[in-house]
């Protein structure tokens, strides 16, 4: 369809989700309206441009307009959304429109349109596309707290240092240095081309208009899409696999949401409401909520699980650890207890006689839901019904494992809960393999822990035990040897006397475990000294301070974990992260880097960072490493998954 009028004048609208969600038809029906409405609505005025021959238009004024418009500069016009510039000639691809156009320009006019030689494109691939787009741009474009000196990316022109924010004309700009003292002026409101460089090495900072970067994500578009045919063949399976479409919610459903103690965050009504989206297509759900720890994913994961048990599936809640199983189950029992839904806990908590008893109703369909370690993924586990795989704390838990049940049936819905989730999981969810939902905001009254980087030192410790037990809280102290725990159990009795503590560790039997954490739970001691076992999932409001004692050993997503396990009520809670004299490059970058997540809901940044720290999972090797440093992770994620998307909906 021909929108222009004999290629004398071109209707060019912006690429926002208002346009993007209509259709071709719709736009040729309301054209006129649409431009009668530019004259009294400054919403049209901002989001369509009137192109016509002979109009006088100053070069420069063009280009910034169809940078405004949220099209993309690249080397060469293919997609609609795209736009190049050589000399006195622009090529654009409208939204709309079934080719390119040609714009150029004599001095300040516009002497002639025409037409480029474009592929045919599919109007509901585009739409796709342009929609994935526009909600990767939201998801990359967080700046807030950018500092002077960090590497930005800008889609059309490339890496940068940010140097600061300034005010001209009531007009707030970021500056952006390139090359040679080259300066970008980017107005705030137009943060959408913007994005946190993320690489393995520090970036190549080009000259400012120089066409190596359109060269650049030429190149780095090429190799995206190689990679993207190599994921897509790995998940060909579930991708024709089918199910029947969930109903909408039922009266269990609703009893289950109205027992909530707490009131829903926003976010997590949202996440929610993509969930029940998924469940209402055909295809399985792969969905990765990622959410700071104490955000109520669980809360998430117990309402899908009833939802499946309401559409006539069973459900299992696979986690890491024993304690964190009984942890769950004790939640559900306390919540669902009184409806008629059968549950039941799989673990090495259970005798042989019990688990015998389980295994028989998971295979006749008498338990509707399981929550249990790995337990779960024995070779004498079988299901009559198995319709949804939660994984809770998933970054614990390795491919093959994630992989197992899922490959006892290729439709099963999955869905994987992380406060941090792992570079390898990270780049699936964010290259349209998996589906991701963030859980930002906390809920109300919590307060971020204030976190204390100190030198290892016996005053700093016993400053920190006493200080808790004033005001009669309880302590988390990390030690992350078995070897020599009770060594540093009789070290703190005797430097605060009188304080009552407990040792646990994975080689403690299953039954002592929980029984030492009923205890602590309890209050009935001040101090549980404890390996890096307690990481996941713990809840307890009372304990307001936990102690680190090396934190140069962990990873730091293993030390964002343990952050979280205080701070989960609205009490002032405390945060030591203790070190030896001399630390290693990596381990001072992960020291900054939890320095700077000194907010709440900041997992999501942290693990981008444990990406860039550690390097990439199993996804990104070598070969795509020297993409991800040409163009920062959060660009490349964006690529491959607009690769992704085009090649699912090529014909076979």
């Amino acid at each position: 369809m021909d929108l222009s009028t004999e290629h004398t004048r071109i209707v060019i609208p912006a690429l926002i989700p208002y346009f993007v969600e209509k259709g071709r038809l719709w736009f040729q029906e309301h054209l006129q309206e649409l431009l009668q409405a530019q004259n009294t609505q400054a919403f049209f005025r901002d989001n369509l441009a009137l192109i016509e021959q002979g109009q006088q238009c100053h070069l420069s004024e063009f280009l910034r307009r169809l940078d405004e418009l949220g099209y993309e500069k690249v080397l060469k016009v293919e997609q609609p959304g795209e736009f190049s510039h050589t000399g006195g000639i622009v090529e654009a691809f409208p939204l709309f429109m079934e080719y390119g156009v040609r714009f150029e320009f004599l001095g300040n006019t516009i002497e002639s349109i025409g037409k480029v030689d474009t592929d045919p494109q599919d109007e509901e691939l585009t739409r796709k596309i342009l929609t994935k787009r526009l909600r990767n741009e939201k998801l990359f474009s967080d700046i807030k707290d950018i500092k002077e000196g960090d590497f930005l990316v800008h889609l059309d022109h490339g890496v940068s240092r940010f140097q600061k924010k300034e005010t001209l004309n009531n007009q707030e700009y970021y500056i952006l240095e390139y090359a040679a003292g080259d300066k970008l002026w980017v107005p705030t409101g137009l943060e959408r081309k913007l994005s946190r460089y993320v690489g393995f090495t520090d970036p190549h900072i080009a000259r400012l208009g120089s066409l190596l970067w359109q060269k650049t994500k030429r190149k780095v578009r090429e190799d995206a899409e190689k990679t993207a045919r190599e994921l897509l063949e790995t998940y060909a399976q579930k991708e024709i696999s089918l199910r029947s479409r969930y109903e909408p919610e039922s009266e269990v459903e609703a009893e289950v949401a109205s027992s909530f103690p707490y009131q829903e965050t926003p976010d997590q009504l949202h996440v929610l409401e993509e969930i029940a989206e998924d469940l209402q297509k055909e295809t399985p759900m792969d969905r990765l909520v990622c959410g700071d720890v104490g955000f109520g994913k669980t809360e998430i994961a117990l309402r899908t699980m009833v939802k499946a048990v309401s559409n006539g599936y069973q459900a299992a809640l696979l986690c890491p650890t024993t304690i964190l199983s009984y942890q769950h189950f004790q939640s559900f029992t306390e919540r669902l207890s009184s409806l008629p839904l059968r549950f039941s806990l799989l673990s090495r908590l259970q005798s042989k006689k019990e688990q015998t008893h389980i295994l028989e109703g998971l295979k006749t369909g008498t338990i509707d839901m399981v929550i249990g370690t790995h337990r779960i993924l024995s070779a004498d586990v079988s299901f009559k019904n198995l319709g949804l795989l939660v994984i809770d704390d998933e970054q614990r838990f390795g491919v093959k494992q994630k992989e197992k049940l899922r490959s006892m049936k290729s439709s099963l819905d999955v869905l994987s809960l992380s406060a941090t989730p792992i570079p390898r999981t990270l780049e699936m969810a964010l290259s349209s393999l998996k589906k991701i939902s963030l859980i930002q905001t906390p809920p109300p009254g919590r307060i971020a822990p204030s976190i204390i980087v100190a030198k290892r030192g016996t005053n700093v410790i016993k400053e920190a035990l006493i200080q808790e037990l004033k005001r009669k809280g309880q302590i988390y102290y990390l030690h992350n040897r078995i070897g020599t725990i009770y060594g540093v159990q009789k070290r703190l009795q005797s430097l605060v006397p009188g304080i009552s503590s407990r040792v646990i560790h994975g080689r403690l039997p299953e039954h002592k475990l929980i029984e030492i954490m009923d205890d602590f739970r309890s209050q009935k001691f001040s101090l549980l000294i404890a390996t890096t076992l307690i990481q996941n999932g713990l809840d307890i409001e009372s304990v307001n301070t936990i102690i680190i004692e090396d934190v140069s050993l962990l990873g730091l997503g293993e030390a964002y974990q343990l952050k979280g396990r205080v701070g989960r009520n609205s009490s002032e809670s405390f945060v030591y992260f203790l070190h030896g004299k001399n630390l290693g490059e990596k381990a001072k970058l992960r020291i900054t880097a939890l320095k700077e997540a000194d907010v709440l809901g900041a997992g999501y940044r942290v693990a981008l960072r444990d990406l860039e720290i550690r390097g990439a999972g199993n996804i990104l090797g070598k070969e795509q490493s020297g993409s991800v440093n040409a163009v920062g992770l959060n660009l490349y994620c964006q690529i491959l998954s607009e690769a992704v998307e085009r090649l699912k909906g090529m014909p076979k």
